[in-house]
């Protein structure tokens, strides 16, 4: 009987979808294109804050930004929530990073001269997931405006 039970649960194993294990770049781009896409506004200040961020942070070119762009959307369009991407930051990121990373979703989402409370609360969900406390999530806001 136990090995019946140990068979079923091996099949049961078998058939979990597994989580995507995602590179770092990748995941931060999904989460910058998350933020961007929250408002349902595609924005051209927005699309070229993407592009100058992922150049910048990652030093990439522009192909390799289209092509990062091309994969983190992707993995974002078959993902059911953050944690896949959150995950790989917080194994590889110091946390005067991920504060960093906060910055630049805020960064991105001011881009089109607003907040859009969407924005607002995709970007609160991965501070937490990222556990960043509330005083460097406001911070991170607060610097991403100047």
């Amino acid at each position: 009987m136990f090995k019946q039970i140990k068979q079923l649960f091996a099949v049961f194993d078998e058939q979990q979808p597994r989580m995507q294990e995602h590179d770092l770049k990748t995941a931060v781009a999904a989460l910058l294109i998350e933020v961007m896409r929250a408002d349902d506004k595609l924005d051209h200040n927005e699309a070229k804050t993407l592009t100058l961020t992922l150049k910048k942070y990652f030093n990439l070119t522009d192909s390799e930004v289209e092509e990062l762009t091309t994969n983190a959307a992707s993995s974002l369009d078959g993902a059911i929530d953050y944690f896949q991407f959150s995950k790989q930051i917080n194994e590889h990121c110091s946390a005067a990073q991920r504060i960093e990373i906060i910055e630049l979703l805020w960064r991105l989402a001011y881009a089109d001269g607003e907040i859009d409370p969407q924005e607002d609360y995709v970007i609160r969900k991965v501070a937490g997931l990222l556990y960043v406390t509330h005083t460097d999530f406001i911070a991170a806001k607060i610097a991403a405006t100047e």
